[in-house]
């Protein structure tokens, strides 16, 4: 198999360590599931499950879908091990940005991405939902790593706090936000410049809230999967966030012991927005520059509202804005931060 590059840099967290992709051995077909954190990793391993298998019934995703990068889910060697003993069609998750893996041909990577807003309150939920031996653990993890040298860092029980601190904040060297991660931004940016490479494909969480039917087809026919239209209903329906969250303890059984109300919390809403009310007009601000710092104005509409709003990711030209960014006051208590200036929705 033709390997385009290596991974770039290394990426060590308190969950992540891109080291432990040394030791991947690539099969035509193979699929990478890669996301930020809490963009909707689960629910494309479900929705892929399903495909591959062509049934709904509910799999341990950590079986038959590993997280090779994660530090807390077994040595690097069981992973492996795990992936070298499938005879399906394989379908690892990754947290890791795009400069972090190592890219080939014959390899298909599936992006999803979610409003950073949104992402950052579904991780503080996230996180105030760990149990104390699951903290423990991440703590004896960043204590023995020399990159790391400390403890898991304290999250602040307010969401706000907590975006203040994420978009401040970094966890890697070299980047300027994302702490417990590393940076959302940075991440997105990698993939979207990735996008039209033939074997990329980028899906969009909204998109799937919107129509998971048409965004399931999409990823069928990115996959070369013949869909069987008897089949097909339930194949979606096993997709759904109410089903998923009604076989929690069967799709994400080894959260038992990381979450203080079990597996149940890991699908908690599953929706987009509840950063409106909890955000203030100074915190949108601060999104706001982000955004311009690090995307371009078609990214960031994008991340924002999706392939139904923005167009094919693979299609888009992305150009350069030079409009300035308005005061924080003219955002109001719900309005959404990203600017009218760059031809984006500001409606609530």
């Amino acid at each position: 198999m033709r390997q385009i590059r290596s991974a770039l840099r290394e990426y060590r967290t308190w969950t992540t360590d891109s080291r432990r992709w040394r030791d991947y051995e690539p099969r035509p077909g193979d699929i990478i599931i890669a996301t930020s954190p809490k963009c909707g990793t689960t629910w494309m391993q479900q929705i892929v499950s399903s495909l591959i298998f062509q049934d709904p019934t509910p799999r341990s995703l950590a079986t038959v879908s590993p997280w090779i990068d994660g530090r807390a889910t077994g040595s690097a060697e069981e992973v492996h091990n795990i992936l070298r003993g499938q005879t399906h069609r394989r379908f690892p998750k990754s947290h890791l940005p795009i400069d972090g893996l190592p890219l080939y041909d014959e390899v298909k990577y599936i992006h999803v991405a979610r409003d950073g807003r949104d992402a950052c309150m579904s991780m503080h939920n996230q996180y105030m939902a760990f149990s104390a031996a699951q903290i423990d653990r991440f703590d004896r993890i960043g204590l023995d790593d020399p990159v790391l040298g400390r403890p898991f860092p304290p999250i602040p029980k307010s969401p706000a706090e907590y975006f203040r601190l994420w978009i401040s904040t970094a966890a890697v060297a070299g980047q300027t936000e994302g702490i417990p991660a590393p940076s959302y931004f940075d991440l997105e940016a990698g993939y979207w410049a990735e996008r039209r490479r033939a074997n990329f494909l980028l899906v969009h969480y909204q998109d799937l809230l919107d129509d998971l039917d048409l965004e399931m087809r999409r990823i069928a026919a990115f996959l070369a999967i013949d869909v069987d239209e008897a089949t097909w209903p339930s194949l979606v329906g096993a997709a759904g966030f109410v089903t998923m969250r009604t076989v929690a303890d069967v799709l994400v059984p080894h959260v038992a012991t990381s979450f203080s109300e079990g597996a149940q919390r890991f699908f908690y809403r599953g929706t987009n927005g509840r950063w409106r009310g909890v955000l203030a007009d100074d915190d949108l601000h601060l999104y706001l520059a982000k955004t311009r710092t690090k995307f371009t104005p078609q990214l960031a509409a994008w991340l924002e509202r999706g392939r139904h709003a923005s167009g094919e990711p693979s299609e888009i030209a992305d150009e350069v804005s030079k409009a300035p960014l308005p005061p924080p006051a003219s955002y109001g208590p719900r309005m959404n931060a990203l600017s009218s200036a760059d031809g984006i929705d500001v409606s609530t």
